[in-house]
């Protein structure tokens, strides 16, 4: 079967996806403060690299540029800011128009992943919660998998 990596158009569909989300959140008055201190240059390359890795694709991100606990250090202790987590889980489902991913089940299951992403992993905890060896949450066509399958 199919992972959601490949149907969301692998690699590059990933960073069509990252760049298109980027763009959006950087127009956003509300969320484009999550980078009110700049991002990295090279940010949707990691995104798409985390993204890829998280939904079924190889592991780029965290054999490259770093590990899900950093991951989450850089998101967490930051409170809870609904508002902003919903114009970010907009924008996402904006990017998937934008970057030509039109299949109504592969939009769902994305968008279920960032929406779970964005409300569960990435910002309620504080840095004492954070296992240094977690993997990459990782999900497929049936949602979040097992961890021991990470």
């Amino acid at each position: 079967m199919q992972t959601v990596y490949e149907a969301a158009g692998g690699a590059e569909g990933m960073l069509r996806l990252a760049h298109a989300w980027h763009e959006l959140v950087m127009a956003d008055e509300v969320v484009s403060h999550a980078f009110h201190g700049g991002a990295k240059p090279d940010h949707t390359e990691r995104l798409a690299a985390y993204w890829g890795e998280a939904l079924g694709g190889p592991v780029a991100y965290s054999g490259t540029f770093g590990s899900e606990a950093e991951v989450e250090r850089l998101h967490s202790g930051n409170g809870e800011h609904d508002e902003m987590n919903h114009r970010a889980i907009a924008c996402f489902d904006q990017a998937m128009t934008d970057s030509g991913l039109t299949d109504p089940r592969l939009r769902q299951v994305l968008h279920d992943y960032f929406a779970w992403a964005t409300f569960t992993t990435m910002y309620h905890h504080n840095g004492d919660e954070i296992r240094e060896d977690a993997g990459v949450p990782r999900w497929s066509w049936d949602g979040l998998q097992d961890a021991a399958e990470s």
